[in-house]
């Protein structure tokens, strides 16, 4: 009998709390790696000591962790119910003058760049996965474009706060994080409509669906904070205001999500209007510091979750020679794309940008990937197409916060702080 077929919800959730709580201790106290790096390290080890122990004949393990896995729809669970209060967390505590400051290099990244990415991943793709035997069409390619082009919010501001970044650069990765997944989501959702329909929607369907979507999501946010900022001006009691941001962020991602917006966006709005505007006039002293020290629990309790799934999914991936290579090959496709998209925008506008010098190479290196898109990868229908793109974004994931999260701080470092025009 299968020791995980009658687990509730409840069990479910305390058996993978407890498992974040055991990889935490085990990090801090004998790896000393940055939390969200460091349990993803051991959970992908667990993983592939499974994996070992089913090869030798040993399948208990694997087969309890694949029934488990099984059992938790990673997609849900993300995107339903971490993503709301990790983007209102990390929009929380950004400061609205530095993201007006570089409001050219965020938009132009965040918007354009993030449909420029997906286009050259999805044309590389296509002429690159049949060298190795792979064939997908290229609306599949483009919708591995569009899950794996965006930076990813919850990768990238917990890494970026210990990594030294210039200030003015780390404004620029985490302003472009916080608002490009959002539009990924959005060119995911309607490419993943043409793939169930078959049918091709006019270019006016499409811009009309981006708007309101992306502008719905961006308006809405913007009027539940100002919502939630009268009601937290008008009483003065720490219990009642934590009270009504976790509501207004639970319920307001929710009720985006039922009117077709973008949710991911309206809680960025929001965050931003309430870390703001919000905590220098709504909140007392005392409020402020109970609201701030919520948040930034809530936010590394989720991040360290997260990031055990990422490796404990791992599991899940049936590898080949061949999709080994691929993956690499996809690795080095993604980095160009990042790399060309972050070049033509720091040439464009190196008169308008006040970055150091060298900033490409941080802005190039620090675009993570994580959740999001493994999140977006499940989404696709089940067949073969969906294991070939399951394996290159994880390929992709992996690499991008083992390698560059750990590697970002040293490039970081390497370019300054001097204010210069940013060169390439």
């Amino acid at each position: 009998m299968d020791p995980t077929s009658s687990l509730t919800i409840l069990e479910i959730s305390a058996i993978f709390l407890s498992i974040t709580a055991l990889l935490t201790y085990v990090n801090h106290r004998f790896i000393g790696l940055p939390t969200t790096i460091g349990v993803m390290v051991i959970s992908i080890l667990l993983s592939i000591g499974a994996i070992f122990l089913g090869l030798l004949g040993f399948d208990q393990l694997i087969d309890y962790e694949i029934s488990l896995l099984g059992q938790l729809d990673f997609t849900e669970v993300l995107l339903d119910g971490m993503l709301s209060m990790l983007l209102f967390a990390a929009a929380l505590h950004v400061n609205i003058g530095d993201l007006k400051r570089y409001k050219l290099p965020i938009g132009i990244l965040a918007f354009i760049g993030t449909l420029v990415s997906a286009l050259l991943i999805a044309v590389a793709l296509y002429l690159m996965l049949p060298l190795f035997g792979f064939e997908l069409s290229f609306l599949w390619c483009l919708l591995f474009g569009a899950l794996i082009s965006p930076t990813d919010p919850i990768a990238v501001m917990g890494i970026l706060a210990s990594a030294g970044a210039p200030k003015s650069i780390e404004t620029v990765i985490a302003g472009e994080s916080l608002f490009n997944d959002g539009i990924g989501v959005v060119i995911f959702v309607l490419l993943l409509g043409i793939l169930s329909s078959g049918d091709i929607p006019t270019a006016n369907y499409v811009a009309h669906t981006l708007a309101v979507e992306a502008g719905g999501g961006i308006v809405f946010g913007l009027v539940l904070g100002a919502i939630l900022y009268y009601m937290l001006k008008s009483i003065d009691s720490y219990q009642e205001e934590v009270l009504l941001t976790l509501a207004g962020v639970i319920g307001g991602y929710e009720l985006a999500s039922h009117w077709h917006l973008s949710g991911p966006l309206a809680m960025v709005m929001m965050g931003l209007m309430l870390g703001n505007r919000g905590r220098a006039l709504a909140m007392s002293d005392k409020t402020r510091h109970y609201v701030d020290l919520f948040w930034e629990l809530i936010d590394e309790i989720l991040n360290a979750i997260l990031f055990v799934l990422i490796g404990l999914e791992v599991v899940m991936i049936a590898y080949s020679a061949n999709l080994f290579i691929a993956g690499a090959l996809t690795i080095v496709i993604a980095l160009l794309a990042r790399f060309i998209v972050v070049g033509m925008t720091t040439k464009t506008f190196h008169r308008q940008l006040d970055l150091p010098a060298g900033a490409w190479k941080v802005l190039t290196w620090g675009g993570l990937r994580g959740g999001i898109s493994v999140a977006l990868v499940l989404q696709l229908p089940t067949g073969s197409e969906r294991d070939i793109l399951l394996a290159l974004t994880y390929a992709v994931v992996i690499f991008s916060i083992l390698v560059q999260g750990l590697s970002v701080g040293k490039v970081a470092k390497s370019i300054g702080t001097d204010k210069k025009t940013v060169e390439i």
